[in-house]
Parts: C-alpha cells; sequence; structure tokens
C-alpha cells in the first residue's frame, strides 16, 4: 500500500507584514494533486496543521477543504494530528463531522478514536495512542500509534508524566506497551507524533527560526531508539527540512513544511513522503519536491546598486536584504530600495568595515563640541555607521535653534 506524509502546514501563516495564504492555497492544491497521481491508499498529516491557536477564517477554511479533497469524500481516510502551535481542542472539535468524511483528527496525546465504519474502510481497533485501519481494498490492516503534540501539562493529564521521568522514557514505554499488544507482523506498522526527535549520539538538530520551541533541555529529548522494534515507518512533524533521522530499514522521517516559513529556510526545497508498505517487509519511501510557494532569500549586497538591480531581477521572491555602507541609509536611498521589489521582508543596514564598536559609548568630554559627540553617539547606536548627510543638516539645524 501506498502512504502520503505530510507535515506543518502552518495555515495561516505571516511572514512579517506578508500573508503567505495564496502561496499556501497553491501547495494545498499541490498535495492533493500529488496524492491522486500516486494513489495513495492513506494520508498522514504530522502536526502544526495551522500557525497559531486561533486561525483565521480563510485558513480554517483552507484547512477543511483540503481534508476533503485528500479523503475523496471518505473513501481514502486522512489522519491529522495536532502541533505545538495546534489549539488540541479546535482540532477535535468538528470529529463527528470530519469522520463521515473519512477523516481521522487527534488533538490530545494518549487519544482514544471513537471507531466508526464507511463504505471503503474502518477502524478495526482503537485504544488510548492507537488506531487499526482496515481499507477494503487491502488483506493487511494498517496499525498507527498517534502522539500529538505534549507539552508538561498536557503530559502531565494524558501520560502521567512527572518529574522523574523523562519525556523519553515516559513515550518509549507508552509507544512499546501499543506495539506489543497490537503489531504484529500481520499488519503495516506506523508511528506517527509531533515532536522533537534526534538520532542518540548526532548534533542536534536546528529548529527554524520563528518555530517555537519544543526541546528545552536534556529532559525534552526524545531519541529515535525510543521507536519500537515493530514499527516499520515513523511520521513525524515539527522540524521544517526534509530528513531522516532513522534507518534505512526503518525511516523516521520528517518530511518537511509545504513552504519556506523563515529565513533560516531560505534555499531549501520542500516535499512530501510516499510510502510503500507491506506487513513484516522494510518500507521504501520517496520524497517527492514540492514546486509551489515563492522563494526565500538572504542578500548582502556592497552599493546601492547592485541591491537595486538583483532586485528588479529577481520580482517574485520574499527578501531579507543586508547593505554594507560607512554611512546610515537616507531617506531616498530607503525608497529606492523599496520602489524596486514589493516582497522585502527585512532591510538591514550594516558597517562597511570590520572593526565595529561593540555599542558602548566612548567616553564624554563635555567640552567637545555636539556635532563630533552626536556622531559617536550615533555610530554607537547603529554598528558602527556615520550618519548620512541629511541627518548631519538637521541636527546642525536643531542646534542652531
Amino acid at each position: 500500500m501506498k502512504i502520503l506524509h505530510t507535515a506543518d502546514w502552518h495555515l495561516g501563516k505571516r511572514l512579517e507584514r506578508f500573508s503567505r495564504i495564496e502561496e499556501q492555497i497553491l501547495v494545498m492544491n499541490e498535495i492533493v494533486e500529488i496524492a491522486d497521481e500516486q494513489n495513495v491508499d492513506l494520508v498522514l498529516i504530522a502536526g502544526d496543521l495551522f500557525d497559531n491557536f486561533n486561525p483565521a477564517t480563510d485558513a480554517v477554511e483552507l484547512f477543511y477543504k483540503t481534508l476533503k479533497r485528500l479523503s475523496l469524500n471518505g473513501k481514502r481516510p486522512v489522519v491529522a494530528i495536532s502541533g505545538n502551535h495546534d489549539s488540541p481542542y479546535l482540532i477535535d472539535a468538528p470529529d463527528s463531522l470530519a469522520r463521515e468524511c473519512g477523516i481521522i483528527l487527534i488533538g490530545h496525546p494518549k487519544a482514544e478514536v471513537v471507531p466508526f465504519e464507511l463504505e471503503h474502510f474502518k477502524i478495526t481497533k482503537s485504544a488510548d495512542g492507537f488506531i487499526e485501519l482496515k481499507l477494503n481494498q487491502h488483506d493487511s490492516p494498517i496499525r498507527i500509534l498517534h502522539t500529538a503534540y505534549a507539552n508538561e501539562i498536557r503530559l502531565k493529564q494524558y501520560l502521567g508524566e512527572n518529574r522523574e521521568a523523562a519525556l523519553n522514557e515516559v513515550l518509549a514505554n507508552h509507544w512499546q506497551e501499543n506495539a506489543d499488544t497490537f503489531c504484529d507482523k500481520k499488519g503495516v506498522n506506523l508511528l506517527m507524533t509531533h515532536l522533537y526527535m534526534n538520532k542518540k549520539g548526532t548534533p542536534l538538530l536546528d529548529e527554524p527560526d520563528g518555530e517555537k520551541p519544543i526541546k528545552i533541555g536534556n529532559a525534552d529529548l526524545v531519541f529515535s531508539d525510543s521507536i519500537p522494534e515493530q514499527i516499520q515507518y515513523t511520521a513525524l512533524g515539527h522540524l521544517h527540512r526534509f530528513q531522516n533521522i532513522g534507518s534505512e530499514e526503518k525511516p523516521a522521517v520528517y518530511a518537511s513544511s509545504p513552504l519556506c516559513y523563515s529565513f533560516s529556510e531560505a534555499g531549501q526545497t520542500k516535499f512530501v513522503s510516499i510510502i510503500s508498505a507491506k506487513p513484516n517487509e522494510p518500507v521504501s519511501f520517496e520524497k517527492i519536491a514540492l514546486k509551489n510557494g515563492k522563494c526565500l532569500s538572504r542578500k548582502q549586497f556592497d552599493n546601492l546598486e547592485e541591491t537595486v538591480q538583483w532586485l528588479t531581477e529577481n520580482p517574485e521572491t520574499l527578501v531579507e536584504i543586508t547593505l554594507k555602507s560607512q554611512t546610515f541609509l537616507k531617506a531616498d536611498e530607503r525608497k529606492r530600495i523599496f520602489s524596486a521589489h514589493s516582497g522585502i521582508v527585512h532591510l538591514i543596514p550594516k558597517i562597511a568595515h570590520d572593526t565595529v564598536s561593540e555599542n558602548k559609548l566612548p567616553e564624554i568630554d563635555i567640552a567637545q563640541d555636539p556635532l563630533p559627540l552626536f556622531r559617536e553617539y550615533f555610530k554607537s547606536k547603529n554598528n558602527g555607521q556615520e550618519p548620512n548627510d541629511d541627518l548631519i543638516s538637521l541636527f546642525k539645524e536643531i542646534e542652531n535653534l
């Protein structure tokens, strides 16, 4: 059977003043098209469905419409869990209606899904943090161990977490208990969760800029060796770069976000993961690149002309510009830059030479003329940049009042 794994949609996400909803509409269409072209049997969405607890109406509408299309109006099961950006209550709210469309929404860790049966598939078993699906077109069942994002409060409420028990141990025991109870070799066995997971003994993985951090100290680390032996593929959410932190035989995959959502992701290609699975055999997976969405670019320039030229030649990007100069940008220079491009998110002035003061004021000689004092103060507050001629003229005008 074939399974599509995606995560970290962050519907309703903004990049500063820029809405991403039009890009998200396009990339959601693309994900639906991939699911249909690949003829997948099941869709997994591993958390951070929305970007905040109270998403805008257009984001909620896009979410429901996308799930309905992915489910083929009930023919194909879609399983979605909440992430650290989501309100678990909002995700759970439409459960009764969603089930009629073949959509299984899981807001809380250790949730027990109410069994139901549709024309094309049914939930044959359900327990805390576990469901078993039986699809009409396949003889073998699909078992899914699921753990929505669990912060400290949710862990204490749903998993009995205490200060002496590390998150890794709590989850490992919970997963292993379900795997031993339900996951024999006669079905396809999967784990889906939204958390910070890493391979033991490897460098820590970076969380993207702007992402609400999950990993706070070693107590929050979850290692891939906590995945039960019975699990053939682990569908992860939270980190926005596509990566397999498991093994080739038993992948544990971050499928990536569908769009670049911060400048730490600039230049990344985004993917969905397509898994081919059979009972008691190693799975294979293919990452399919997503093509929609604006590129995010971090660019640095030494002069105004190069800046304006690049901006003019790359209109369909969202960009962070760092411009080196000896003096603070004039108003007409800033206007020229922003007139050249409609997608400038940040414009960062930077001193051109390497010896930058550490924002410390020099010793003040009160007998010194005011203009040199102003120059030194301005440089201390602007990374060593000199005030431009317009600012000097304005200072002199004020001084002479």
